[in-house]
């Protein structure tokens, strides 16, 4: 069972259901989706949040080893591990939902109007409604306490669904495991009276203005001011509300910094004219691509950062303007007018947390959130496991990351079930289409303002209509929202379509959506084209929307051109070797090799030096205090003695060949080792840096060499730490994560041992985000001096006669300072390995960084786009021990996704080959980057090895005879479109 029906929660349940387990998914709204449902984009890429987690809604939605129990609360759990039966508190949505079809009818009839939740109070929705137009379930719900029972709703439906008689029932689940998902709730600043929240109309939560971004939001994607719908010439975003603070929250919220700057940068997309100004304490922009994305806002987008706490904000009662009073660092007192004010409000466990857990009988931090322990950061007691924002703030990839750790651990606990209640899709008898003419729908997207507020639609639909074979268009507002699925299973079916053509965003997310939407309507998937007017069109000519409109025209030809040819293909099985292949003997790979061996199959781990363990051999204590070295004999005493491990040390790997399901791997030991996925944890290293006389005088150091020192004693009056050495400037451009926090830990260890000696900390911006924000608070109590540099200021390391001599100067007091330590620590950050042989091995690619690039930065963050390999810890880039076991976990689930099953469909779309004119020349076997081809020499002709093969089509484009085809994307296919953009 999965409690709360957001990302996490999502996720979490098709790994468990793709993994071969039934799951339920129990949520208390009336639909699932959570906060991410509400996000107009998300950081870094900038997706449209709608548009990324849809395909993800309707998954969770349509799988038939997933049981929705919405608008439901759990009252009671008993049992134990393996055995558990939970009490599940239906409350009536005064619908059925058998019956209820989502036509919204209801809706447009109910005279009765109550505040709408989702678009954060700014609208009114009706007394009966649905949370938002992709709801999953799309079904209604009536608000009995808005209500006036005047039956207008069970009159109009005709599905004879509206019940006002229901009431409340139980029904009680077995389950093996738990999973709780329970999300967040955000600060509520009416709390903060200085800032004049909901006196103020101008001053908007980042939620609030999230709406106020969004197309489906309350000013149709337009950005205005509540008080009077005018465009806002100046916007202020105010950091820090409701956390860092000492009268509310004390903890850092995680993600403030990151969504504070993407919504300034959307607001000036919308209106380049824009002046947008963010008051901040520290940048903690800290995660995979964040640092990058920050120094974007201030480079390409002209927004400006002040390092400032603003104490208040007052109104201008004739212009409804706001007035702020700040200081800046050199003590200036300012005072600026904006049009409008975004606060910036911190994340705080949900208001069920309590309950959860009495009910659970988990165990709740300070915060009230859920307490875990730095080893176990899935573990919420035996057999119940939890995973994103309820276990502390945290953004998408760590939320989703963690949400597939959790399954990995509840999978653990019932492996031996795996496959004895899942019930297998079955799909209607597919349409023989081949005696057919061409019949094309064509359904072309808004995706909100992404296409819409650029793209003229309705001009696009018509413009369709006239095109050959075309015998039905549409558009909608998201083309890949549950109820537009429905719509075009109902298309299919009403007009006789056998070819379907959608105009919206990338197939590289969406299309495997559309496909199985149309096999469900009984056509083969095959018999569908996807044509991007987003990224190729509105995204690329959002300055010029008339040449964009005519693109998009161009684009929605072309695809049709190409559907009148389209064929239905078919795909073939394999079988899958049921085991797995870990590179890399750190505390990732050693957990993943763990986890996929507690899951019941075999699993080889490798690793180039001759012990296990990693970065982690070099890491003596923890922040809170554990012992890291007693975690890892631990830990590698039980990959010893569990009989599915089989540990390859002062072992590398020197060939990767085959495919998802058939690995074959070559290892320098002379083994071979079959494997059906491979997880990718190679691990990291601290950076060797070529300043401040590292190397060349002793008594300078690293982080990790300084807590080696301090495990044995360290003596020295005065000890000066430099974060953000060879970080965040040319020679490494993002942020390492971890030092501040480092930097913090070793500090207080050292004041600890040592009470008297002095430290100071030299420092950018200190990143201890989430609850390290409470060492750095006890570092300041403790005596521990920060001073803050500019990077056009950076220290200076001096050695004169014997001593050193540091110059630095503090940004914050405008002063200069000489120190005489005796000892230097540099905080270097982590850097990749060299791993471009591995990645050529694997055919996977890497970051400018050096790090391996996930699937989705996002959605699919242990994920590579090659099939069957996953990623986890200092391979995908710098992170702590806790975040790298829960990645780590989470490569575990999507690996048993694949390994869990015997059999796995192989992909149709493939080359082929003509042998009719095939002459043996083997021009294409180079070409081909999958060793996919071969010469059969009796018959002097190329082979294609279905398997192996990718699809990329370079040996189409190799072949001099012609005889190489691809499926899917033949000479007549595309020459049809190519024909088709000429007639213009």
């Amino acid at each position: 069972m999965v409690v709360g029906g957001g990302i996490a929660g999502m996720q979490a349940s098709l790994d468990l259901a793709d993994s071969g387990f039934r799951v339920y998914l129990v949520d208390k709204a009336p639909a699932i989706g959570g906060v991410m449902a509400q996000l107009d984009k998300t950081f870094p890429t900038l997706d449209c949040s709608m548009c990324i987690m849809a395909p993800k809604l309707v998954a969770t939605g349509r799988h038939h080893n997933i049981h929705l129990l919405t608008n439901a609360d759990i009252i009671n759990v008993e049992g134990n591990p393996g055995n558990f039966t939970v009490t599940v508190k239906m409350n009536p949505r005064y619908v059925n939902a058998e019956k209820c079809t989502g036509c919204g009818l209801c809706a447009q009839y109910c005279p009765v109007e109550a505040v709408n939740e989702y678009d954060e109070r700014l609208t009114l929705r009706r007394g009966i409604y649905v949370d938002y137009p992709q709801a999953v379930p799309l079904v209604y719900a009536i608000d009995r306490e808005k209500c006036i029972g005047c039956g207008l709703c069970e009159n109009i439906c005709q599905a004879e669904a509206i019940e006002y008689d229901q009431t409340p029932s139980e029904e009680k689940v077995n389950v093996g495991a738990i999973i709780l998902a329970a999300g967040f709730d955000e600060f509520e600043p009416d709390t903060k009276k200085e800032y004049g929240y909901g006196r103020f109309k101008n001053v908007v939560t980042a939620t609030e203005f999230e709406r106020i971004l969004s197309a489906s939001g309350p000013f149709a994607g337009h950005v205005v001011r509540p008080s009077d719908g005018e465009i806002p010439k100046r916007i202020a975003f105010l950091q820090c509300v409701g956390s860092r603070d000492e009268k509310s929250n004390k903890y850092c919220s995680a993600v403030c910094c990151m969504y504070a700057t993407k919504e300034a940068i959307i607001a000036k997309e919308h209106n380049p004219d824009l002046e947008a100004t963010i008051f901040f304490m520290d940048m903690r922009t800290y995660g995979k691509g964040f640092e990058q994305f920050y120094q974007r806002a201030q480079s390409e987008y002209g927004l400006s950062y002040i390092r400032s706490r603003v104490p208040c904000i007052e109104e201008n009662p004739e212009t409804q303007n706001l007035l702020l009073t700040y200081e800046t660092e050199d003590g200036t007192i300012t005072k600026a007018e904006f049009d409008m004010v975004v606060l910036s409000v911190g994340l705080e466990p949900p208001k069920s947390s309590q309950e959860l857990s009495t009910v659970f009988g988990v165990p709740l931090n300070d915060y009230g959130f859920l307490d875990w322990k730095i080893f176990e950061p899935l573990k919420a007691k035996e057999g119940i496991y939890a995973c994103g924002a309820f276990s502390g703030p945290k953004d998408i990839p760590d939320t989703v990351a963690q949400a597939s750790g959790a399954a990995a651990m509840a999978s653990g606990v019932i492996s031996g079930e795996r496959g004895t209640l899942v019930e297998e899709k079955v799909y209607p008898q597919e349409i023989d289409v081949a005696e057919q003419q061409p019949r094309i729908g064509v359904f072309v997207c808004w995706c909100g303002i992404n296409i819409g507020g650029i793209v003229n639609v309705p001009e696009v639909m018509e413009y369709a209509s006239t095109l050959p074979n075309v015998v039905f268009v549409d558009q909608n507002l998201y083309t890949c929202s549950q109820d537009t699925q429905e719509k075009i299973k109902q298309a299919v079916e009403e007009h006789n379509l056998n070819r379907v053509v959608v105009a919206s965003c990338t197939p590289r997310t969406h299309e495997p959506l559309f496909q199985s939407t149309i096999r469900e309507a009984g056509l083969n998937p095959y018999l569908f084209e996807m044509t991007n007017i987003r990224d190729q069109c509105s995204w690329v000519h959002m300055h010029t929307p008339e040449e964009a409109t005519e693109k998009a025209k161009d684009l929605v030809r072309m695809a049709v051109a190409k559907s009148n040819l389209l064929e239905p293909l078919k795909s073939s099985s394999v079988e899958v070797t049921q085991s797995g292949l870990v590179i890399g003997g750190g505390i990732a790979g050693m957990t993943a090799a763990l986890g996929l061996a507690q899951q019941g199959f075999t699993v080889h781990l490798v690793e180039k030096e001759d012990h296990l363990g990693g970065l982690l051999r070099s890491i003596r204590f923890t922040m809170s205090g554990e012992d890291p070295q007693e975690y890892l004999a631990t830990l590698e005493q039980s990959l010893r003695d569990h009989p599915n491990v089989h540990i390859h040390t002062g072992t590398t790997v020197e060939r990767i060949d085959g495919y998802v399901g058939n690995f074959t791997t070559a290892l320098s030991s002379g083994e071979e080792i079959r494997h059906g996925i491979c997880v990718v944890a190679v691990g990291g290293q601290e950076h060797k840096p070529a300043s401040y006389l590292y190397g060349k005088d002793e008594r300078v150091v690293t982080q990790l060499e300084f807590e080696d020192m301090l495990s044995k004693g360290v003596k020295a009056k005065t000890v000066v730490m430099i974060n953000c050495v060879e970080s965040r400037d040319d020679t490494k451009e993002y942020c390492s994560r971890v030092c501040c926090s480092e930097a913090v830990k070793n500090a207080l260890k050292l004041k600890e041992k040592n009470p008297d000696t002095n430290v100071y900390i030299l420092y950018r911006d200190m990143r201890t985000y989430a609850f390290r924000e409470q060492y750095y608070d006890r570092a300041r109590e403790n005596g521990i001096v920060f001073m803050r540099y500019d990077p056009e200021t950076k220290p200076r390391l001096e050695k004169k006669g014997e001593s050193l001599v540091l110059y630095a100067h503090d940004a914050a007091l405008d002063l200069d300072f000489e120190l005489h330590p005796d000892l230097v620590v540099l905080s270097t950050g982590v850097s990749p390995y060299d791993n471009s042989a591995l990645s050529q091995m694997l055919k996977v690619p890497l970051d400018r960084d050096g790090f391996f690039l996930e699937a989705h930065m996002k959605l699919r963050p242990v994920d590579f786009a090659t099939d069957g390999v996953f990623m986890a810890g200092l391979a995908h880039s710098p992170k702590f021990i806790d975040e790298t076991i829960s990645q780590a976990y989470g490569a575990v689930a999507r690996a048993c996704t694949i390994i869990s099953k015997e059999r796995i469909e192989t992909e149709p779309i493939i080359a082929e080959v003509d042998e009719e004119l095939c002459c043996g020349c083997q021009v294409c076997i180079p070409m081909c980057p999958y060793n996919a081809r071969e010469l059969d020499e009796e018959e002097n002709i190329v082979k294609v090895n279905e398997v192996l093969c990718k699809g990329c089509g370079s040996c189409v484009a190799a072949c001099p005879s012609g005889a190489a085809q691809q499926r899917h994307f033949r000479d007549n296919q595309l020459s049809s479109m190519i024909e088709a953009f000429v007639r213009r």
